[in-house]
């Protein structure tokens, strides 16, 4: 217990920014792809950073942001756990969607922005079952416990898992098939199918079995 406490106070010192868990190290948030020359009449867009990067918290809302939370390394009493789960529908959060847990927020300038000109942005906005099952049993462990957040993990962890069940259910009768992610903005399914890899945890959220 000693060393749980311990890890978590490291945990807070080094990647609390005040409102949200996030990485620390150098980090530019003006970053985009330019349009360059390569010759031949051909071209192509490069990654350009605009601004040097700093030393900083990143603050880029994404699965990152939740992972002291889904992996249940706060204690139930913990401030920050109060924080978080009171900010997980907010705008300004933004990675709240009707279908589950986008992986970028869709607040967020890095939403589905390409990494460079042939690397699609696979981790920046669609919606992972993976994760969403790592959060979803989260607040189901949280909603078990008593703690002031308690109500609130279970107002959460129902609606959550009620919308990914039953947009994965909708789109496997519209398609027949369970994809690899689901968009953000419409809950379509996309990428790989059949996909029964970890998009195949749908079934213990269905059972409640975590």
């Amino acid at each position: 217990s000693s060393g749980i406490n311990a890890s978590t106070g490291r945990l807070k010192e080094l990647h609390w920014s005040g409102k949200f868990f996030a990485d620390y190290g150098l980090h530019s948030d003006v970053v985009g792809l330019t349009e360059k020359r390569t010759g031949q009449g051909h071209s192509e867009k490069r990654r350009v950073v605009g601004k040097l990067p700093l030393y900083q918290h990143v603050k880029v809302q994404g699965y990152v942001n939740l992972f002291p939370v889904s992996r249940t390394l706060l204690a139930p009493s913990s401030a920050e756990l109060g924080t978080i789960l009171k900010n997980l529908k907010t705008q300004s959060n933004g990675m709240w969607s009707q279908y589950g847990l986008c992986s970028v927020a869709k607040s967020d300038s890095y939403y589905l922005k390409h990494n460079t000109q042939h690397d699609a942005p696979y981790w920046r906005g669609p919606v992972w079952i993976n994760i969403n099952f790592l959060a979803v049993r989260a607040l189901d462990h949280y909603a078990k416990v008593p703690g002031p957040h308690q109500e609130l993990s279970g107002a959460l962890y129902k609606e959550l898992r009620e919308n990914i069940v039953n947009n994965m259910y909708l789109e496997y009768k519209r398609t027949g098939y369970i994809w690899e992610q689901y968009n953000c903005q419409t809950g379509r399914g996309q990428s790989v199918h059949p996909f029964t890899g970890w998009s195949s945890l749908v079934v213990l959220m269905m059972g409640e079995q975590y």
